[in-house]
């Protein structure tokens, strides 16, 4: 199948410069002070940090929906500040998972996409290519031919055990992003995804890379 996707011109990006907002504790791995409009970023391996992504933007009144990803848990989502009033979810999108994605990135903010090897590579690219025309995220959970960052977790550590006894109440992970142009120089950050409270936090006993300051503006 083949998404049509009309030609893209520079400056013509619906938002074009416009971020969605992200976690603080995310800024420092993105290339951008959150989740810039037209961007692709693929997730790997991580349901938290993908939950941890739409939090913010849901929060603050974006719309988002997921795609193919059948076995996520809502409460999962609403723990890590996911407002579920303004989620969509579509566990199985059939023969044309293309096409579903395709309709969803026309109205929607941010579209999250499971099953990813359906999708093959050409499909990948125009799908990007129409997140960029209508001024979407496009948040592929898995490889994906095109996408400007490469989000992963790696080194993780369950807490909350004790000495052999107690429950598991948060993991911290090392997220790592890679990627090209604005995110070809590689970053990474220690974090607690989840942390206790389901959502994201910085583990008080670890060093962690600071947060990108915020600019300001200055009489020119």
């Amino acid at each position: 199948m083949s998404v049509g996707v009309p030609a893209v011109e520079a400056g013509g990006v619906p938002g074009a410069g416009r971020v969605l907002p992200t976690r603080t504790e995310l800024a420092a791995v993105l290339p951008w002070p959150g989740l810039r409009r037209g961007s692709t970023v693929a997730v790997h391996g991580s349901v938290s940090l993908l939950f941890a992504l739409l939090a913010e933007a849901t929060a603050h009144g974006s719309w988002a929906a997921v795609v193919g990803l059948s076995g996520i848990s809502l409460v999962a989502a609403a723990e890590a500040g996911v407002e579920l009033s303004r989620l969509a979810v579509v566990p199985r999108p059939g023969d044309d998972p293309a096409g579903v994605v395709a309709a969803l990135l026309d109205g929607v903010d941010l579209v999250a996409v499971g099953g990813t090897r359906r999708i093959v590579d050409s499909d990948a690219r125009r799908l990007s290519a129409r997140a960029r025309n209508r001024g979407s995220v496009l948040l592929p959970f898995g490889p994906w031919a095109g996408a400007e960052v490469q989000l992963r977790c790696a080194d993780a550590s369950w807490r909350g055990i004790g000495q052999g006894h107690g429950y598991l109440r948060e993991r911290a992970v090392t997220v790592r992003a890679s990627g090209r142009g604005a995110a070809s120089r590689p970053r990474s950050c220690r974090l607690l995804l989840p942390a206790r409270d389901g959502g994201v936090g910085v583990p008080a006993d670890e060093p962690v890379e600071a947060a990108r300051p915020r600019l300001r503006p200055v009489a020119g």
